[in-house]
């Protein structure tokens, strides 16, 4: 039988956890190979959540109308929940697949079809949705609580850190630190304002010295303010 294989990870985390994308496919191959199946193609996603449905998924969306157009007769994955994080996301697509008259396979388990005769098949993969739903969103209760702890300590807890700063650490104790390069212009910004320049003439100062901003080609008279007024030198 001919399949699409459809490997995916949520974030780049994922790639160091132990199920990347290179362990999926290899898992793929593996079973399409011992079962006497050929993949066609491997689509791999990578940064997309699996509790997003087909349509805001390119490489499912892909997938899915290669089985639509008959180019293959069925659709693998690794496993269950890299299809999707969501039951009723990952119902939907299945019966998608089946309605066109295609078949899904998970490596580790096998064919996901319903059997008539066998109800408890049904409710074991449904199980598997939901349970996959619940880490999901543990996983964001777990994060949305470390922001809070970091927060209620003082500590950086979301957004981009500030001019002069980096962040530092790992995880949970990751915070902002002095960045010595853009420290230096701070630094330099506050003299040239303490000194009674403007805005504009310390930004010209910058470029004329070569001291960048961050991501723009050229400071701005905006950027300069900001910096000035999370310093108490506006």
């Amino acid at each position: 039988m001919k399949l699409v294989a459809y490997i995916r990870v949520s974030t780049a985390g994922q790639v160091s956890d132990g199920y990347g994308l290179s362990v999926q496919e290899k898992a793929v191959r593996a079973w399409a190979k011992a079962h006497g199946h050929r993949i066609v193609k491997v689509i791999r996603e990578e940064g997309v959540s699996g509790a997003k449905e087909a349509v805001d998924r390119p490489g499912l969306s892909e997938a899915l109308l290669m089985v639509q157009e008959k180019t293959v007769e069925g659709l693998l994955i690794p496993r269950l929940d890299r299809l999707a994080r969501s039951i009723t996301v990952q119902e939907a697509t299945l019966m998608y697949v089946w309605r066109h008259g295609g078949k899904v396979f998970a490596a580790d388990s096998g064919d996901l079809a319903d059997d008539p005769d066998d109800p408890y098949r049904t409710a074991m993969r449904e199980m598997a949705g939901v349970f996959a739903g619940l880490e999901r969103r543990m996983i964001v209760k777990r994060m949305r609580d470390g922001r809070a702890a970091k927060a209620a300590a003082g500590r950086k807890a979301v957004g981009a850190y500030a001019y002069g700063t980096h962040g530092q650490g790992e995880g949970r104790d990751r915070d902002a630190a002095p960045n010595p390069a853009e420290a230096r212009t701070v630094a330099r910004i506050l003299e040239l304002r303490t000194a009674g320049d403007s805005y504009r003439r310390i930004a010209e100062q910058l470029d004329a010295e070569g001291l960048k901003p961050r991501r723009a080609a050229k400071w701005s008279a905006m950027v300069v303010r900001s910096i000035c007024q999370k310093n108490g030198a506006a």
